[in-house]
């Protein structure tokens, strides 16, 4: 794949092509990535580098008015956040996790994958603003390709799941006019099975004379014609501030739940509004996940609690990794007036952990030495591993042997695999399970993105976030919570320890966070006085103007949101491949998934 730097060309050249797509990050890979070796010039322009650069880092900075707030929600966010984030920084992201480089924030994707259910595409009286001008039933072939793209299994994330394996699970008996199972299967590299999928990575090594790559290429501006009616061209810029053009015949904007709305609205030049603003609704509808810890299940009940753990599925000769969570049933949804949630478990390491206790010792942090050389001294089998893993994980060992080995692991202990992966091969001492919750938001149009009085280096106005979490958004964790305290004894597995805010019936004090799943900023709709863009993604007043990401999604469900994200970007690339005379529309959702690289 040809990557250049614009930093390696004069100052005002132009760049020209058919499609240019503004961000290299899930979306916007995934549509380049349709049109390799077609006849059609593509240009894929990435802000940052291929790797993650300081100085482009300032240029993610956000500004908060909203939520997440106070001191506890604050510091769950750095405790939640900072360890699966190099980058991360509390100050200059408030609200959202937005990454510069080649391959987007899924550089720190942890594989997470599930569609959304049905009853996220309708229209629910208890839910304003709810219903996707799509169904999910038109949206089915594209899930498959998705899946296909990124090394999934079946697209099964439901109580359909089990009978997938085959009735070898003893099933606690839940009462499922209440809970119901719900699924995520992990996204694993093709290249690296100790490794999950990296879009930026599997692009690079795909090959193609019509795709070219931008780095170091900010959008400053997306202009429109003299009529104020189509897409014209872009200004982009360097770091250091030296500005080129690009033209093309259709814009794809791709980067981001933050960044679409902030460009669309810092693009007014001929529109003092911005583009696609008509009717004020760039911007609005901000939503997110809000999750947090809601308790855990001790030590003593690991094993019990496994049932909210992990499992393989073995399909057409290929191991698929899932992880079992909870979910309120649709019955109780709809009697309740609630929204969807769901709730999963993760491991937590004991705070006398010998790997911890060693990462203190050698940085002279430790506040208590002598504990902490006791908890080596006492864990010699633990450290031992930690070696055998590492040796596991280097070059020494050859790739078909990481392989089997894998293989093996995912089928006697699925939870030790994902455990090892998550730890980055280190393995630790287990304190408990924590049980984490997310939830849909209510559509909330002061929830918003607006541009602030302040610029970063290149002269753009930063981006300012308002995220609201309605009273509705609390209750909806508090419910699951107390579900969960509720019902898993009746059916026989662990009680978990719940937080007091639950037990207290306090859900204004649960510490809600971001999960970095910034959504509905310029919303899809049929009706321009509602949405940004219309069925196919185009901005409604903009002509050869689209957007792609999870800025589109009308409301947020429950899951997370990369494989919606890459299925209506396969969509979108079907239109624009129609656009452009490739494919004839009667052939749209009729593909069969391409052969993956």
């Amino acid at each position: 794949m040809q990557i250049d730097n614009l930093d390696y060309f004069e100052p005002g050249s132009e760049f020209e092509a058919d499609i240019a797509i503004i961000g290299a990050g899930p979306a916007g890979i995934t549509i380049a990535r349709e049109f390799l070796n077609s006849p059609y010039r593509v240009l894929l322009i990435e802000s940052g580098l291929v790797d993650e650069h300081e100085p482009h880092m300032a240029l993610n900075q956000v500004e908060s008015e909203g939520e997440p707030a106070g001191e506890a929600a604050i510091n769950f966010r750095r405790i939640f956040h900072g360890p699966n984030m190099g980058s991360f920084n509390q100050q200059a992201q408030p609200y959202g996790m937005r990454v510069r480089a080649f391959g987007g924030s899924a550089k720190y994707w942890g594989g997470r994958s599930a569609t959304f259910d049905q009853m996220d595409f309708a229209k629910r009286d208890w839910v304003p603003f709810s219903g996707w001008p799509v169904s999910r039933e038109s949206l089915k072939p594209y899930f498959d390709r998705a899946a296909d793209w990124l090394n999934l299994g079946p697209n099964c994330y439901d109580e359909e799941f089990w009978k997938l394996l085959g009735g070898r699970i003893e099933r606690p008996p839940l009462d499922r006019s209440k809970l119901r199972s719900c699924f995520w299967q992990y996204a694993r590299s093709r290249r690296d099975l100790t490794q999950m999928k990296s879009f930026g990575a599997d692009f690079k090594a795909l090959d193609s004379g019509n795709v070219r790559v931008l780095v170091n290429a900010t959008v400053t501006q997306i202009e429109i014609d003299e009529d104020g009616k189509a897409f014209s061209h872009l200004e982009v810029s360097t770091i250091n501030n030296v500005r080129s053009r690009v033209t093309a015949r259709l814009c794809v904007l791709a980067t981001g739940g933050i960044e679409n709305a902030r460009l669309l609205l810092a693009s007014n030049r001929k529109r003092k509004e911005g583009l696609g603003n008509k009717h004020d609704i760039v911007g609005r509808f901000l939503m997110d996940h809000p999750g947090t810890r809601l308790g855990h299940f001790t030590r003593g009940d690991l094993k019990k609690a496994g049932y909210l753990g992990f499992y393989t599925l073995r399909k057409d000769g290929h191991f698929r990794l899932y992880l079992h969570g909870l979910t309120f049933s649709p019955e109780l949804q709809a009697e309740e007036k609630l929204l969807n949630a769901a709730i999963y478990t993760l491991p937590e390491i004991s705070p006398d952990d010998p790997i911890e206790a060693l990462k203190r010792l050698a940085r002279f942090k430790s506040e208590n030495p002598f504990a902490d050389v006791w908890a080596l001294l006492t864990s010699v089998g633990l450290l031992s591993k930690a070696v055998g893993l590492k040796v596991f994980q280097s070059k020494l060992m050859p790739h078909s042997l990481q392989n089997l080995i894998i293989n093996f692991f995912m089928v006697v202990n699925p939870s030790f695999v994902v455990r090892e992966f998550q730890s980055k091969g280190v393995p630790h001492k287990l304190d408990c399970l924590s049980i984490h919750v997310m939830t849909e938001q209510v559509p909330d149009p002061e929830s918003r993105i607006v541009l602030s009085e302040s610029r970063d280096p290149l002269g753009m106005p930063r981006a300012k976030a308002t995220w609201k979490i309605s009273e509705a958004d609390r209750h909806n964790i508090l419910r699951i919570g107390q579900l969960l305290r509720d019902e898993l004894p009746k059916a026989g597995l662990p009680a978990p320890v719940m937080a007091d805010w639950i037990v207290e019936n306090r859900p204004q004090d649960a510490p809600l966070v971001d999960m970095a799943h910034a959504t509905g900023a310029t919303r899809m709709s049929s009706d321009p006085k509602t949405g940004v863009v219309d069925v196919n993604c185009q901005v409604h007043d903009v002509e050869n103007l689209y957007i792609a990401g999870a800025s589109v999604f009308p409301t947020s469900g429950h899951a997370n949101p990369t494989l919606m994200i890459t299925s209506l970007a396969l969509r979108l690339a079907d239109h624009l491949k129609v656009r452009m005379g490739t494919l004839p529309s009667s052939a749209i959702a009729q593909r069969v998934p391409a052969t993956s690289s």
